[in-house]
């Protein structure tokens, strides 16, 4: 119970991902047979936040300082490339926006440098706040 009171953010992710059914299995499911892309719910991300997993969020400094999710790393859509060395290839990435279209464009730009399973957030922060997911303002 300490270990859940010192981690609440996390607690209340892991069990919001509960609810949703997602927990745990997400960041075991490979990226699908057609290629290393796939599409991802919001749920979908805050279960691989919990298990640690590396999200993106391309949006620009001023709307990640507005409000962002805890845990994910800023990397605006324009550095992505310049900045592809500095994150594993071989584990899962999930890629975040405002509404999943830079965030897609920042997955295709990923695969091209040979990461093997990117997971493009559907709907961005807007989804994710209309889940009434948490946000850090």
């Amino acid at each position: 119970m300490k270990r859940l009171l010192s981690r609440p953010l996390t607690w209340l992710v892991a069990a919001i991902a509960a609810v949703a059914g997602t927990a745990a299995v997400v960041l075991s499911q490979p990226a699908s047979a057609s290629g290393p892309l796939t599409t991802v719910s919001v749920h979908d991300m805050a279960a691989g936040l919990v298990e640690g997993a590396l999200v993106l969020d391309v949006r620009e400094p001023f709307e990640y300082a507005d409000a962002h999710v805890a845990g994910t790393v800023l990397v605006p859509l324009a550095t992505v490339v310049g900045r592809a060395d500095e994150f594993p290839k071989d584990e899962p990435v999930f890629v975040f926006c405002r509404t999943g279209n830079r965030s897609l464009a920042a997955a295709e730009s990923l695969v091209a440098a040979g990461f093997s399973d990117v997971r493009n957030v559907d709907g961005g922060i807007v989804a994710w706040h209309a889940a009434a997911l948490p946000l850090t303002r």
